[in-house]
């Protein structure tokens, strides 16, 4: 790839990142008729429109938007690969861009990011809390953090804690309907569901080489898990959340963990990912090893 070529993909990546022709001329630091014309250039050799240009907003096509988010990615690691060349690559400084799920890195990374960046005064933190499945390579995270098994051959991936799924619900509920002794029993209470959930609406459970499963209903269905735990606090019903969930309201006497002998089905990894690319910029291996001490004890795990 020729000098001229990188002038032009740098010059899309800016149009791109900062929604307009004068602002990107201001970050490159060319005029923006020179801006535009890298980049017509760009779509004349590609053979494909890539940006939608109005008076007001130029936004990317579909193909630009993929085009995009290649390039971004590619350009991320020419440059690390060009810190480790000089030697520089061990430097805990630049944009350090996460990816966390939406309840989980809410509750538990967001309160500590704080302290990572109080240590590292030269790295800002982008993070975007999402339950979507985030294409770290392609959108040009550095790190993710997944709940659940990795499926995808191009990362890296270190467990940093584990989770399991319980039953609770409030005093209140129970006192009013009775505690269930039995995953069976479940079946005549109201249950709040979370359809996300593989198996939805059945409850699976084990106890040793017993296996039960249960189809449950009840006044609540919804893929925001952490509603069902509001719903749950105020006598509405039975909740089956992960320990990280509701580990708060449980301390705090709102929930109580019931069917404690038997184990629910769901156990899994909490996982920091990483590109698999041979040199790791310092930012990423940092806060790698930064949160791997952080959860070396969950911070969710009842004393």
């Amino acid at each position: 790839m020729d000098g001229t070529r990188m002038d032009e993909i740098a010059a899309f990546l800016a149009v791109v990142e900062m929604g307009s022709f004068t602002a990107a001329a201001r970050v490159v630091g060319r005029d923006a008729s020179i801006i535009s014309r890298r980049i017509s250039a760009l779509e004349t050799s590609l053979g494909a429109r890539l940006l939608e240009r109005s008076t007001r907003h130029v936004n990317p096509t579909g193909a630009g938007l993929r085009f995009y988010e290649r390039m971004r990615a590619a350009t991320a690691a020419m440059k690390e690969a060009e810190a480790e060349a000089t030697g520089t690559s061990g430097s805990v400084t630049g944009k350090l861009r996460l990816a966390l799920p939406a309840a989980f890195g809410r509750l538990w990374i967001a309160p500590m990011l704080p302290e990572f960046l109080a240590a590292h005064p030269e790295v800002a933190i982008e993070a975007e809390y999402a339950d979507r499945y985030v294409d770290i390579v392609a959108e040009g995270f550095d790190v993710a953090i997944r709940l659940g098994e990795l499926r995808d051959s191009r990362l890296v991936a270190k467990r940093i804690a584990g989770h399991q799924r319980l039953i609770c619900a409030a005093p209140s509920y129970l006192a009013a309907r009775g505690t269930p002794v039995t995953p069976d029993d479940l079946a005549n209470h109201a249950c709040l569901s979370f359809t996300r959930l593989a198996s939805h609406p059945e409850w699976r459970f084990r106890k040793g080489k017993r296996i039960s499963s249960v189809m449950v209903s009840g006044p609540l269905s919804t893929d925001d898990a952490q509603s069902l735990v509001t719903a749950a606090i105020s006598g509405a019903g039975i909740v089956m959340c992960s320990d990280w969930l509701a580990a708060s309201e449980r301390a705090e006497g709102q929930l109580v963990s019931i069917l404690t002998d038997w184990t629910v089905e769901g156990e899994g990894a909490i996982q920091i990912i990483r590109p698999s690319v041979r040199f790791t910029a310092g930012k990423t291996r940092s806060f790698v090893d930064w949160i791997s001490e952080r959860f070396r004890r969950p911070p969710w795990m009842l004393n």
